[in-house]
């Protein structure tokens, strides 16, 4: 089995629709795919209506969240999108997203640089709008040759000149909340330092007691050292490891399946779940 448990559609950053990603999903030869769209679960209803024969969905999100000032992104999988607690938590989150762009904006103009909300409104189309967007308005304005170019100190990264902050979820309150609506945790791409300051293990160990299921070791953003260190890590604290894409069509190099998870990982984690079931594809749309 191939099963690759981080991709993005347009329903937050990524370029392809839902349906666009599950097809191409299947045709990249991948058995299992999670959709896991940053804050939202608005493009799973069009995902599965769209799911090719022999391709199971998996249902999740990424959460925004924050500890000791550091931002980290928190996997939640098969967990109920209706429950109150998380989805207001999911919302709140979301609608902090365009005071937080607009903010941004400010800060490019004042920069110098000619970017309006209504390009980057263009760019995020219906998808929950942000840093990515931008950073394809700064590619669009040919200010930076790539979107990877914009995360830097210089624009967007975490302290850089242009970003502003926006409402994140404590990952210990993200976790209290994603099991109770019957879902599994997994902390995407922990040792990501090129995106910015990133947890200690000790911390990690910290969210593994407060009930973390697993991390994300194999991304591309993790070079072979960091992977054996974080499998390591895992042993050391019984966490699952993944891997993961993290495909975001073409606004990044990244293909489908480019990493992917072990099936008795992904058995475990369908185990664990209570709040939603994985879809079996049945010829989609």
């Amino acid at each position: 089995m191939r099963i690759d448990l981080h991709t993005h559609s347009t329903a937050s950053d990524g370029t392809d629709t839902p349906a666009e990603l599950v097809r191409n999903a299947a045709a990249a030869g991948l058995d299992v795919v999670a959709l896991t769209d940053h804050d939202t679960t608005r493009g799973h209803a069009e995902a599965v209506a769209a799911l090719p024969a022999g391709l199971t969905l998996v249902t999740g999100a990424e959460l925004s969240c924050r500890v000791d000032g550091v931002s980290m992104h928190m996997l939640a999988y098969l967990f109920d999108p209706e429950e109150p607690a998380l989805l207001a938590e999911r919302e709140l989150v979301r609608d902090d997203r365009v005071p937080r762009a607009k903010g941004m904006i400010d800060k490019l103009n004042a920069l110098g640089v000619p970017v309006t909300w209504e390009q980057v409104a263009r760019i995020a189309g219906d998808g929950s709008v942000g840093r990515p967007h931008l950073a394809t308005a700064l590619v669009e304005l040919g200010v930076v040759p790539t979107v990877s170019d914009a995360f830097t100190d210089q624009w967007l990264a975490d302290g850089g000149r242009a970003y502003v902050g926006k409402h994140e979820t404590d990952p210990f309150e993200a976790i209290r909340l994603v099991k109770n609506a019957g879902g599994v945790c997994v902390f995407a791409h922990p040792a990501a330092v090129k995106r910015g300051r990133t947890v200690p293990e000790s911390r990690i160990a910290d969210l593994a007691a407060a009930g973390l299921d697993g991390i994300e070791v194999d991304h591309m953003d993790h070079d072979p050292d960091t992977r054996a260190r974080l499998r390591g890590l895992a042993k050391e604290l019984g966490l699952l490891t993944t891997g993961s894409s993290d495909y975001h069509g073409s606004r990044k190099t990244v293909a489908l399946g480019a990493f992917t998870t072990d099936p008795e990982v992904y058995g475990e984690i369908t185990r664990r779940s209570t709040g939603a079931f994985p879809v079996p594809g049945a010829g989609g749309i």
